[in-house]
């Protein structure tokens, strides 16, 4: 097996020893994304709306750096820190979405990383 890292400069590095994505076996693995945003390496906790937001654009750029798009994804895990958030979360990120939307979970989790709201991960397939 063979597998190529995905790491663009328009997201975040990784705090730790991990990559941003990955490609093996025709799909691509990506990390949990939070809320940081890559211009100024500060997290965006205004509301959830724009944390979440700021997690979609991450992803988005994950996707761009290895020529893909929303489309492309076939999986999502959704990590919240309260349930109650979820209605708005859920209005965020399906405005990334057009159809054949992918399979998903939502969880809530008793923290996250720097404390933030919400994180995000996603498997894409590289060919549709």
């Amino acid at each position: 097996m063979s597998k190529e890292i995905i790491q663009s400069n328009k997201v975040p590095a990784p705090i730790g020893p991990y990559s941003q994505a990955v490609i093996a076996n025709g799909f691509l693995f990506a990390s949990g994304q939070i809320a940081f945003n890559p211009a100024n390496g500060e997290l965006v906790l205004t509301d959830i709306q724009s944390e979440t937001r700021q997690v979609m654009e991450n992803i988005k750029a994950i996707l761009d750096e290895a020529k893909l798009n929303f489309a492309h994804i076939v999986k999502t895990t959704i990590f919240l820190s309260d349930m109650q958030l979820f209605a708005q979360v859920n209005e965020v990120y399906g405005s990334y979405f057009t159809s054949q939307f992918p399979a998903r979970e939502t969880v809530a989790v008793k923290t996250l990383p720097r404390n933030v709201n919400i994180e995000v991960s996603i498997t894409a397939v590289i060919e549709l």
